[in-house]
């Protein structure tokens, strides 16, 4: 076993060395830009676009790899598909609704568009993360252009009920944009099952490259228009200009055909290394809670709070593993997780919360190592704290009172 173990696998991933060996051809002699369909260099680089663009659209079970967009990311992806919908559908209405646990490149699309005149709801979610079907569908008014609900939260991993939205979406004829950045490639994804209008994803949560992502944009039934938020040029069918990242779209095309084939085997293998890093945690330590849904989430979530200790402090003890107490995007944030907060859980609380993201590369032996290390930087932390201590000897006076109460000593 190697130190430090990652355990950040929601945050990124390793590239896979089967994604790296696709790749390295484009970095030397496959150097041709895709555009360029005037010699065999140009024709090389466009064909090895064209079959990425068919593996993305198979994990996803899009039609056609025609509805495919290549991006730097999600987060470019996100933008477009919320900014894009908005500008392009200005006369039929104004208003979009999305959730309070999105990921912040959704939020923060949404915030921009509020101050350009947009109407936003933000609903809220149950004590699991999970959006009411109701109020979903009573915050739908005339003037809805875009629903925009993940699939899978990136903090506490609790699986948004993605088909149930997509039937209300197709039910109002409103178009319903799903960020599943966490989703693809752990959990089955189709976006024609689920009535997904908009799918966004990125190249590095899937064991692919950093800064190379895809929007899935439906091309019928019915047909979305785009307004682009990246002028010049006219790549990606207008949508999306700029010289494509061949050798990135090749690793994301990689991993995404890697992932589909073996999504069956690696969820039933991380479910079970999270279940044996539940286990090996809750079973020595009191006072511990688990965020989000406890089934309905992502095979390598693991989302917990350890009461009477600060995750900052936690995860500084823990300096030989990588964990975060939250998305890598707000990492560097002092407040705690507005996500757990949207759950109803106590600040205080949410401030002792660490992310544990299991993924392809871990194993049996690194869980333990970290099973180990948590319980005893627990142990050590709470040894330190006045609160924990008088929570501990109030327990111990009441139970105390009880033996008493019932005769077994004077």
């Amino acid at each position: 076993m190697k130190i430090p173990v990652y355990l950040d696998n929601h945050a990124t991933t390793p590239v896979d060395p089967r994604v790296l060996e696709a790749m390295l051809p484009y970095f030397g002699e496959k150097f041709g830009n895709a555009a360029s369909r005037s010699h065999a260099f140009g024709w090389e680089a466009e064909a090895a676009v064209d079959e990425a663009r068919e593996q993305v659209a198979q994990i996803i079970q899009a039609a056609s790899p025609r509805e495919i967009v290549f991006t730097s990311g999600a987060t470019e992806s996100d933008n477009l598909a919320i900014k894009g919908v908005a500008e392009s559908y200005r006369d039929k209405g104004d208003h979009i609704v999305t959730c309070a646990t999105e990921h912040r490149a959704v939020l923060d699309s949404c915030k921009a568009l509020e101050r350009r005149g947009y109407r936003v709801t933000y609903l809220g979610v149950d004590r699991y993360g999970i959006v009411r079907l109701d109020q979903l569908r009573e915050a739908v008014t005339d003037k809805t252009v875009l629903i925009s609900v993940m699939a899978a939260n990136n903090e506490i991993g609790t699986i948004q009920p993605i088909r149930e939205i997509g039937q209300l979406a197709k039910e109002k004829g409103i178009l319903y944009h799903c960020d599943a950045t966490q989703g693809v490639g752990k959990i089955p994804m189709s976006v024609e099952e689920m009535g997904i209008d908009l799918l966004s994803l990125s190249g590095h949560k899937i064991y692919g490259p950093k800064g190379v992502g895809a929007l899935y944009v439906r091309s019928k039934r019915p047909k979305v228009r785009l307004s682009p938020i990246i002028d010049g040029g006219g790549h990606e069918r207008g949508m999306r200009s700029g010289t494509l990242n061949v050798p990135g779209i090749v690793g994301l095309g990689k991993a995404c055909q890697i992932a589909m084939h073996e999504l069956a085997r690696e969820a039933a293998r991380l479910t079970q290394l999270r279940a044996r890093l539940k286990d090996g945690i809750f079973g020595q330590l009191d006072e511990v809670y688990v965020n989000g849904h406890p089934t309905q989430r992502l095979p390598g979530n693991l989302n917990v709070s350890f009461a009477h200790v600060e995750g900052e402090s936690l995860m500084m003890a823990l300096k030989e593993i990588a964990v975060s107490s939250g998305s890598a995007c707000t990492s560097a944030a002092l407040e705690p997780s507005y996500v757990l907060l949207a759950l109803g859980i106590p600040e205080a609380l949410a401030h002792t919360s660490i992310r544990f993201g299991l993924g392809r590369f871990n194993t049996e032996e690194e869980v333990d190592y970290a099973i180990r290390r948590v319980v005893e930087e627990v142990t050590r932390l709470r040894a330190l704290s006045p609160l924990y201590s008088g929570v501990k000897a109030e327990l111990r006076k009441g139970e105390q009172g009880e033996i008493k109460a019932q005769g077994r000593i004077s």
